[in-house]
């Protein structure tokens, strides 16, 4: 096991360094950072030349790279002619964890991004326990009474949930328990949700409550289908029947046979869905307000900021990696058959 790790891990390097040089290259083509400095008043030319300069984008788009990859605190350039070398905002590169400033506020782009990492864990790993119990309650129901009234219903209501885009249940579900409630003189739900303007753990939970139902309503939806597909061609095998005619009780055969068998797919699935929660949902973040990596995203992307933008891009590459290795161990303990040399 041990060499097995330690091998994905090298073959990740490589992974790595293409995955970078992909994403640099079309932010690079994305936009120009300088177009949104100023403000609605433009800079001028020749302070949009002495930005460029600074920031190190009148460089070819591939030294640009190696800059934000290796530094360039080890080399300096003469542009102006005048015999005096110059660096474009000395750094010293992502190999030795510099991701350099933002464009935008000038703050260090991993600090602006650590900022806002704590909100979206804070909102995405509440919705990932909750979609995991209802879509594990609802699928294995599902299952265990197949084609009953109960199982239409539920399979009925999936369908719907599941095609319904995120944003129409985000203002759905804003305009019913925010907007309608308020004029019910009902307990109303806020419509901006900041866990920043939370004074303990029940305004916190009042306050996350939309973004959070807004997250897992499709995924429950999705998990809870994919559950009960799994459950069905498991509780349908030899090995089940066989555990039955020994006279073994139901419960023991769902749990301690057919769930542990059924899981290890799923098992795929969260470790898929797991390193995006680093990116947050954008949609629900945006249209809460909510403070976090999804909504940061949204705000530097229409400003160029690429600093910020790689960083955040990165750390989801590095999740990806890092979960995926994890999937592979949780296999060999759900399936004592698979073993890594």
């Amino acid at each position: 096991m041990g060499q097995y790790i330690f091998r994905r891990l090298l073959q990740s390097i490589p992974l790595f360094v293409i995955v970078s040089l992909v994403i640099f290259v079309l932010l690079q083509s994305a936009g120009d950072p300088l177009a949104t400095m100023g403000g609605r008043v433009p800079p001028r030319a020749e302070d949009r030349e002495r930005l460029r300069r600074q920031l190190g984008l009148d460089q070819p788009l591939m030294t640009q790279y190696l800059f934000w990859l290796i530094g360039n605190d080890w080399t300096t350039f003469d542009r102006d002619g005048d015999g005096e070398p110059e660096t474009p905002g000395t750094r010293r590169g992502v190999l030795r964890g510099d991701f350099g400033n933002s464009i935008v506020t000038r703050q260090p782009a991993m600090e602006i991004i650590f900022e806002r990492l704590p909100n979206t864990l804070l909102l995405m790993l509440t919705a990932e326990i909750i979609i995991l119990s209802f879509a594990l309650l609802i699928g294995v129901i599902s299952a265990i009474r197949q084609y009953s009234i109960l199982d239409n219903v539920l399979t009925g209501i999936a369908f719907i949930t599941f095609s319904m885009p995120i944003f129409l249940v985000a203002f759905g579900l804003m305009y019913i328990f925010a907007v309608k409630f308020r004029e019910w003189g009902l307990p109303y739900f806020p419509t901006i949700s900041n866990p920043n303007d939370a004074d303990n753990l029940r305004e916190l939970i009042w306050v996350m409550t939309l973004p959070v139902v807004t997250i897992s309503i499709i995924s429950i939806a999705a998990y809870s289908r994919y559950i009960r597909s799994n459950m069905l061609e498991v509780i349908n095998s030899d090995y089940i029947r066989t555990a039955r005619s020994k006279g073994l009780t139901e419960r023991s055969i769902l749990y301690r046979h057919a769930f542990k068998n059924a899981a290890l797919p799923l098992a795929t699935l969260i470790g898929l869905d797991l390193p995006f929660l680093l990116g947050g949902a954008v949609v629900t973040e945006r249209i809460f307000a909510w403070p976090g990596m999804g909504r940061l995203f949204i705000d530097h992307l229409g400003r160029s900021d690429y600093p910020v933008l790689m960083g955040l891009l990165m750390l989801i590459t590095v999740a990806v990696v890092v979960f995926q290795l994890l999937t592979d161990i949780v296999y060999t303990w759900l399936d004592p058959r698979i073993r890594y040399s």
